[in-house]
């Protein structure tokens, strides 16, 4: 493989490594995003005891 090849890889895989965390970071933040967002709704839910209890017969 010549220079000029090599050096073209060398590019692409860094470029490739470069977008993979760019992606993870989005998704990152996205999910932190909704997690705040959930716990924000479950606090302002109208009966806030709601499903912290279950009765079960047998």
């Amino acid at each position: 493989m010549d220079i000029a090849a090599l050096s073209i890889a060398m590019s692409q895989a860094s470029l490739q490594q470069a977008v993979g965390l760019q992606v993870m970071s989005i998704a990152k933040n996205t999910a932190e995003l909704q997690g705040q967002n959930i716990a924000q709704m479950l606090q302002q839910s109208p009966h806030p005891a709601l499903g912290k209890t279950l009765d079960i017969q047998v």
